[in-house]
């Protein structure tokens, strides 16, 4: 029996799905890119700004990161003709696209801490 794409939309649509999140978590992967992202959201950042604001990475990952969400369009790169050099990072249109991403996620975390909050007092006082 010959299978196709239109004999079930659903399985379709579900593995177009399923393909989608893949593609977004290969491009998001890791500890720090979100973060990185986040952060560029609110304006440009030299490398140490950068460092300081994403609290616990290493300036060798950093960088890597940094290398890799220029690849991917996400981020731009200047450099500065001042003494010393310096190089500043920004969000492109394109990145500024997972804004809204970004925002969910943001907003999610702050309830699922409340949550958490409110359930470990609830545990105290029970004790």
């Amino acid at each position: 029996m010959n299978t196709n794409e239109n004999d079930n939309p659903g399985e379709a649509t579900c593995a177009a799905y399923s393909m989608a999140v893949r593609d977004t978590m290969d491009m998001l992967s890791g500890k720090w890119k979100i973060q990185i992202i986040g952060t560029l959201c609110f304006g440009k950042k030299r490398f140490m700004e950068l460092l300081a604001s994403v609290g616990g990475i290493a300036a060798k990952m950093l960088s890597k990161e940094l290398q890799e969400l220029e690849l991917n369009g996400m981020v731009k790169r200047s450099v500065l003709h001042t003494k010393p050099i310096t190089v500043e990072y920004e969000l492109t249109a394109y990145g500024h696209t997972l804004k809204p991403v970004i925002d969910v996620i943001v907003s999610w975390g702050i309830q699922h801490r409340q949550r958490v909050i409110k359930e470990m007092s609830a545990k105290k006082t029970s004790i």
